[in-house]
């Protein structure tokens, strides 16, 4: 007679101390109407798969009235030995995040963190923070590289990714 015994294997997670689920004024854009602190939310990751070489973040609302979403967040180059992130690393200015990270180019026209700001009266809108174990230690893209690029280079070098969603809406 077999016995079944369920084996739980540990799944790479992301999480965050400062978004559950929704986005508070700390994360909120500061313009086009919204007054918040455009402050990129403190990520924290665990349990990434054997080969990680580095890590890739992306922020994303698929709710946005463009026809192909909105990227508010796009990193990459992150050493594969970095697990977390801290409030505003998002900002450009501060140097929060490791040596050699890449923040590129956002559909707000600037590489960095911008955080939500849906059109007034447009519903809620979900912001999809995804983290990517990749299999390389670079991309070999820059600054200047736009979402659809990258997206493309992360597709190709993905081990895994993980993600959580937030919510805003005004």
């Amino acid at each position: 007679m077999a016995s079944c015994i369920p084996l739980h294997g540990q799944t790479f997670t992301l999480k965050s101390a400062d978004v559950g689920g929704q986005a508070t004024e700390k994360q909120v854009f500061n313009s086009f109407g919204c007054t918040g602190q455009n402050l990129s939310p403190q990520l924290s990751w665990e349990n990434a798969p054997a080969g990680t070489k580095s890590f890739a973040i992306t922020m994303y609302d698929p709710d946005a009235p463009t026809g192909s979403g909105f990227w508010h967040w796009v990193v990459f180059d992150l050493p594969a030995t970095t697990t977390t992130l801290p409030t505003g690393a998002g900002d450009p200015n501060k140097g929060l995040l490791p040596a050699g990270a890449v923040q590129s180019m956002t559909d707000f026209g600037a590489p960095g963190y911008g955080g939500p700001c849906p059109p007034p009266g447009h519903g809620l809108h979900q912001y999809i923070v995804t983290v990517y174990a990749l299999k390389t230690d670079k991309l070999g893209l820059d600054a200047k590289t736009g979402p659809p690029l990258v997206g493309f280079n992360l597709h190709g070098q993905t081990l895994a990714k993980a993600s959580l969603v937030f919510y805003y809406g005004r």
